[in-house]
C-alpha cells in the first residue's frame, strides 16, 4: 500500500509544471559570506560531492524529510531524478562508507529557522517564504 501511495504521489509531483518548479530557492545565512551559488555547486553539497562552501566553512546542507512535494520538486529541479532514485543514490553512497545524507528536517519553518541560526547551513524552500532571516543564494530562475 505503501508503494502504491508513493507511487502516486510522484506521479502528482512529476506532472508539475517547469514554472513551479522555478518557485524553490536555495538560500543561506546572511552573515555566511556566500553570495551566490551556481547549479553545479548546488548539486555538488546536495548529492555529498562537495563538503564546503565557497567560503571555507563545512557545509550543512538541509532536506525535507519523508515524501514532500517541494522536496520532489527540489531534486527533480536540480538534477532530474526522483525520490526514489535519490533515496537509492544515498543508499549506495551510506553503504559504501563514501557519504551521508544532508541533514533531514520536517518543514520549510525548520529549515528557515536552523538557516537563520547557523552560517553554515543551506536550505531549499518555496521562493514566497523567503524572510529577513535568510539570503537567497541560488534562483533557478537566473
Amino acid at each position: 500500500m505503501r508503494a502504491i501511495y508513493h507511487l502516486l504521489l510522484y506521479v502528482s509531483f512529476w506532472s508539475c509544471c517547469q514554472a513551479a518548479q522555478a518557485d524553490l530557492v536555495v538560500i543561506a545565512n546572511p552573515q555566511s559570506g556566500i553570495e551566490k551559488l551556481s547549479k553545479d555547486e548546488v548539486i555538488n553539497l546536495y548529492m555529498g560531492r562537495n563538503r564546503k562552501l565557497t567560503t571555507g566553512m563545512n557545509a550543512m546542507p538541509l532536506d525535507l524529510a519523508a515524501v514532500n512535494a517541494e522536496k520532489a520538486k527540489f531534486y527533480a529541479m536540480l538534477v532530474n531524478k526522483n525520490l526514489p532514485e535519490i533515496n537509492s543514490y544515498w543508499a549506495r553512497l551510506m553503504f559504501s562508507g563514501q557519504g551521508s545524507p544532508p541533514l533531514q528536517v520536517e518543514t520549510t519553518d525548520e529549515v528557515l529557522d536552523i538557516v537563520g541560526s547557523n552560517k553554515a547551513a543551506i536550505g531549499y524552500i518555496e521562493r514566497k517564504k523567503l524572510d529577513k532571516r535568510v539570503k537567497l543564494i541560488y534562483d533557478p530562475t537566473q
